[in-house]
């Protein structure tokens, strides 16, 4: 018998939760199979198998918290697909049998002993009547000694059949209930009341949300975070993309996106401004040579920031591809590792949803997050104090007031307010 274990993930991770089982007991599996995917604070990841052979039980259910080199099933390099691994009991027919098949020693213990399986076979017979309950031999055995309800007993086994394992687990719960205070109504798993008597419902926080949550707060209490404003005009953008759309696309076989603007005009910005790509290290600033710029996704399972590595070197095109192939990872939970790490400096683009304005939470230990926003058309007093109509975007910069002061915030704003109403340049450069 073979155990399939957490295997070392990366550096930072040490633990997860197990999102779905790829698998079940009586499967079989060659080696390297991914057998169950499993949620970290960062990505998804699937877990393979070392050996071959049959699945013989799942020791952890869906749902449950493991850490590295927990057990979370076991394999049968010998066994056979399909074979029934929930008992090494036999049947009850079978000892049935057996039991008419012993010679007649002593007719009273002969009497008893039917008596016991008629007793035994009406109590299955109840067993099945609650629920249509799926329970091995050995389950409805244990549930009877423990006087326990097996329609009450949830089982971790992804086919929904209840081990003697979960008969214990329901015993042992029900045991402390009753030495604890003195249990109130018991409420739906999913659904309460408050003091009001108003009807709530109480979901578990995904691994990554709970990280998130934890991680913006640290945030929040570590740095000294600022968040500066101003706008831009998108006309010029706007034009430009609409000269070059046809002849970008074949050209390039992607669509010139306004993201290859704002993550050409930050890189620019981040030369002049070198301490809104840096870091803080203990009591050292760490500069970085580099240029690698997070992009904020939203996923079902809450914000990623995917990194575009070297923006600096990537052309317009390169930098859309990019961008296109992280945001279809991060929406396909496809995300590696290293798509996610080492960033220097994140967008983030709260338009997409409608934002008009937000101080975007800096992506620590990154000092620098630049906010984009909603673009609307907006009367605009020109230089020459006519007016016209133009399409406008507020930005925000949050930064970590510890290394950056509030000049030079501003002006790394208002450098990238400059290169994207002048993207002609930015265009020619990339």
């Amino acid at each position: 018998m073979k155990e399939i274990k957490i295997p070392e993930l990366a550096e930072s991770i040490t633990e997860g939760t197990i999102a779905e089982w790829l698998v079940k007991e009586g499967d079989k599996v060659e080696k390297g199979d991914p057998v169950v995917e499993l949620e970290t604070d960062k990505v998804n990841v699937e877990v393979n198998s070392d050996y071959a052979g049959v699945i013989t039980e799942i020791v952890q259910g869906e749902g449950e918290d493991v850490e590295v080199g927990d057990i979370i099933a076991k394999l049968d390099e010998n066994g056979e697909a399909g074979a029934d691994t929930s008992s090494n009991e036999e049947p009850k027919e079978e000892k049935q049998e057996e039991v008419k098949e012993e010679p007649k020693e002593d007719k009273k213990q002969e009497e008893a002993t039917v008596e016991n399986t008629e007793e035994a076979s009406k109590n299955d017979q109840n067993d099945d009547k609650k629920g249509d309950v799926i329970a091995s031999p050995a389950a409805r055995k244990r549930a009877r000694e423990l006087g326990i309800d097996l329609s009450a007993v949830s089982s971790r086994d992804p086919l929904g059949r209840i081990r003697p394992e979960d008969v214990d687990a329901a015993a042992k719960d029900t045991s402390e209930k009753k030495e604890s205070k003195p249990a109130k109504k018991e409420a739906p798993k999913t659904e309460e009341k408050t003091e009001f008597d108003k009807p709530v419902e109480r979901v578990k926080m995904s691994r990554r949300r709970q990280t998130i949550a934890k991680r913006l707060v640290e945030v929040q209490h570590e740095a000294a975070m600022l968040t500066t404003f101003n706008e831009v005009d998108l006309t010029n953008v706007m034009k430009l993309r609409s000269e070059r759309k046809e002849k970008f696309i074949d050209k390039h076989g992607v669509k010139l996106g306004f993201m290859s603007f704002f993550t050409k005009a930050v890189v620019g910005a981040l030369k002049e401004f070198p301490l809104l790509n840096a870091e803080i290290q203990g009591n050292e600033l760490v500069l970085k040579k580099f240029y690698d710029i997070g992009i904020a996704v939203s996923t079902d399972d809450g914000l990623v920031v995917p990194v575009v590595r070297d923006a600096d070197r990537l052309d317009f095109a390169g930098v859309e591809r990019e961008i296109g192939n992280l945001g279809k990872k991060a929406r396909d939970k496809k995300l590696a590792m290293e798509d996610l790490q080492g960033g220097s400096f994140t967008i983030t683009n709260g338009g997409t949803f409608g934002s008009m304005l937000s101080t975007p939470i800096l992506n620590a230990p990154q000092v620098g997050i630049l906010g984009m926003h909603n673009i609307q058309k907006r009367a605009m007093v020109m230089p020459d104090d006519t007016i016209e109509v133009r399409p406008m975007m507020y930005l925000a910069l949050s930064y970590d007031h510890r290394i950056v002061d509030g000049k030079e915030a501003v002006q790394f704003l208002v450098r990238v307010k400059q290169l994207l109403e002048d993207p002609y340049d930015l265009l020619l450069e990339g």
